[in-house]
């Protein structure tokens, strides 16, 4: 379960190594499946959590190596189950993300006659991330032959025609040509003239756009670069792949006599036209591709099964904490390696007993300490059709605190009554058992002091309209701390809670009608 806001518990300065996706040379093989058996036994429960929760997997930090095994593992698992992968890679769904700085990656060169010249990141360039807003991306790869356009001010500075830019990194000056009155140049060095040439560039498909600045302009490029580079902290968002971006990369820098990018003798000489024999490349390394871990055991009536009860844990925790005495990783055994391993356990359990009318879908979320990101994604790019997700119970720290008590958030907290029904559905089942729960109520409100509904990878597909309900037993001292250990779980709660669930999803699964 993440934080309302910024991860508050993550120290700053923890580097991420670039993930390898698909090609981890040290994977963790899934131990052997068990008897088939028609409960969640506690058995299993105890075996992959202390497996999943172990120091080995370095508290499963999204962006790391540590976090790529974790997701493996499952996958694993799952291929030895018999489920069905529903991925876009097999198991795995692709999930592009973005840094909050610039990784070591990050390179720009000038090739020339006389070999290449490399320039460096917040002296020299400094990327541009975003337009604003609701635009598109830049692109993160950049390579072509270099022309000089003169000053922004000038009214050709677009080039004039769109094959004088198209294909090319095109190089602008925001700032004053010689000779300018004293009096004129604050407004021909000031950085609001950078935006509406753009936007005239832009549509001409340049390779790159590499604005360098000069006075005012000047000033307002050295902080932004101190705050995208030094400055920048370590959180993650959704990106998009390169491949998916439309606009060229937009690189903003000082203009100094001398650099690579501009004609020789500039500012006194250097008309606009092709710099010769001079090539620039570029990679910005601030984005990396996580996963989503997918599967489906297919439900047995063919006019239902192309619909799905949904299950959903996070397999992400927050990595290792510098700085605590005696033990630095946070395992997340309840947060939320116990969610994690019920849905295995569920998997299981759907495989090996009678089918259900529906299929049951199950989707372990990558980035939810980092801010819902996984099921962000997921919920944008599903891989299966997001309105034949009929209802998704979620599972989030779910193996601690009073025995029979729980908490359910969803069926109040969710937008216009769409999780009314799958609410009564659960405590209907939740009735019948020979051991019923306590169910606490408190959270499911949207007003809550503790903002529990929007805390967990149930508000994303709640959001876009899927019926939801949150499965927790609550928040304990050992929250997002190192000593949120396996041999703190109540492992006959946690088997009590997975057959809850089972017994809400299967009774989903198997009604002609859709929860709302």
């Amino acid at each position: 379960m993440h934080r309302p806001a910024a991860r508050a518990a993550k120290l700053a300065g923890l580097a991420l190594p670039t993930t390898a996706l698909l090609a981890i040379g040290c994977r963790t093989s899934p131990t052997a499946t068990p008897p088939a058996t028609q409960e969640v036994t506690v058995q299993e429960l105890r075996r992959d959590l202390y497996a999943f929760a172990a120091d080995s997997f370095l508290g499963r930090e999204t962006g790391t190596e540590a976090a790529d095994r974790a997701a493996h593992f499952l996958a694993d698992r799952l291929r030895a189950l018999g489920v069905e992968p529903a991925g876009d890679s097999g198991f795995f769904q692709r999930v592009p993300l973005l840094r909050g700085g610039y990784g070591p990656g990050t390179r720009f060169e000038v090739a020339g006659t006389g070999g290449g010249t490399p320039l460096a990141l917040g002296t020299d360039l400094v990327p541009l991330p975003s337009l604003g807003r609701g635009t598109a991306p830049p692109r993160l790869r950049a390579e072509g032959d270099l022309t000089y356009l003169g000053y922004v001010s000038s009214p050709n500075a677009t080039g004039g025609r769109a094959d004088d830019v198209a294909g090319r990194v095109v190089v602008l000056v925001n700032g004053a040509p010689p000779g300018t009155a004293p009096a004129e140049r604050a407004s021909l060095e000031a950085e609001g003239r950078i935006g509406p040439r753009l936007r005239e560039l832009l549509p001409l498909k340049p390779a790159a756009v590499i604005v360098l600045t000069q006075g005012k302009s000047a000033d307002f490029v050295s902080q932004l670069a101190r705050r995208l580079t030094l400055e920048s902290g370590d959180g993650l968002s959704v990106g998009e792949p390169d491949s998916a971006r439309t606009l060229p990369m937009i690189l903003l820098g000082p203009a100094r006599p001398g650099s690579p990018l501009l004609p020789e003798g500039w500012p006194e000489r250097g008309a606009p036209g092709p710099l010769a024999g001079r090539r620039f490349s570029a990679r910005v390394d601030n984005a990396f591709t996580a996963v989503n871990v997918v599967g489906v055991v297919r439900g047995r009536d063919a006019a239902l099964n192309g619909s799905y009860v949904a299950y959903g844990a996070h397999y992400d925790h927050i990595g290792v904490q510098h700085g605590v005495a005696g033990d630095s990783i946070a395992n997340g055994a309840d947060d939320d390696a116990s969610g994690s391993v019920t849905l295995l356990a569920l998997a299981r359990l759907f495989t090996e007993s009678a089918r259900p009318r529906r299929s049951v879908l199950f989707v372990w979320h990558v980035g939810e300490e980092e801010g819902l990101l996984g099921s962000d994604w997921f919920t944008t790019h599903p891989t299966v059709p997001i309105d034949s997700i009929v209802a998704q119970i979620n599972a989030d720290m779910i193996g601690r605190n009073a025995p029979d008590s729980i908490y359910i958030v969803g069926p109040n907290a969710a937008p216009n009554g769409q999780s009314r029904i799958l609410g009564q559905v659960l405590d209907s089942v939740n009735a019948a058992r020979a051991q019923p729960f306590l169910v606490n109520r408190e959270w499911d409100s949207p007003t809550h002091p503790e903002q529990i509904y929007f805390r967990s990878d149930h508000f994303n597909y709640a959001r876009r309209g899927v019926p939801i309900v949150f499965v927790t037993t609550g928040l304990h001292a050992d929250y997002h701390r190192v000593t949120d250990e396996p041999d703190k779980i109540d492992y006959g709660k946690l088997a009590r809670v997975a057959m809850l669930m089972n017994d809400a999803g299967r009774a989903l699964a198997d009604r002609p009608t859709r929860p709302r």
